[in-house]
């Protein structure tokens, strides 16, 4: 029995904050695999749990804030890298910027659960699906959030010509 309560033992890192990158990760992924979207389930789940270990690991080995919040903003800004990967251009029109800005809140989501902000991060991951869904109903309904790049882009989607 101790030999399996060792192989569980993940210090110092805590099983409830791998949880919940994996729930955080998978809610806001699921919204975006059910859409066909880039950056699914695995791809969310796992840039929340790699943020957060990157954290934890770091408050453990470091004894100076400053150290820490630097590490939080090379993080960020390294995430901005994978996020610039899922960007394309395509007849004048970039695609991806969602793909790319939900990677990044993914990573701060990550962060956050690195700080030990779990609930936060849970309620923070259930805004965002409401975000990515909810604004897209609305483009559905109001006329006026589909002008220009973004009628392009929905049209080209659903394959239909512009007038």
């Amino acid at each position: 029995m101790d030999q399996i309560i060792s192989l569980l033992d993940v210090s110092p890192f805590k099983w409830s904050a791998i949880l919940t990158t994996i729930l955080c990760g998978t809610l806001i992924g699921v919204e975006r695999q059910i859409r066909g979207k880039p950056v699914g389930i695995r791809t969310s789940s796992l840039i929340t749990l790699g943020t957060y270990l990157v954290i934890a690991v770091a408050g453990t080995l470091s004894d100076e804030q400053g150290q820490l919040i630097r590490l939080t903003g090379q993080v960020i800004t390294g995430i901005g890298f994978l996020g610039a990967g899922v960007m394309l251009a395509k007849d004048g029109a970039v695609v991806g910027v969602t793909s790319a800005a939900t990677i990044w809140v993914l990573a701060a989501i990550g962060i956050l659960i690195g700080f030990n902000y779990l609930s936060q991060a849970i309620v923070l991951a259930v805004l965002v699906v409401v975000i990515l869904y909810g604004v897209d109903l609305l483009e559905d309904r109001v006329v006026s959030l589909t002008k220009g790049v973004h009628r392009r882009v929905k049209s080209r989607i659903n394959g239909r010509k512009l007038p």
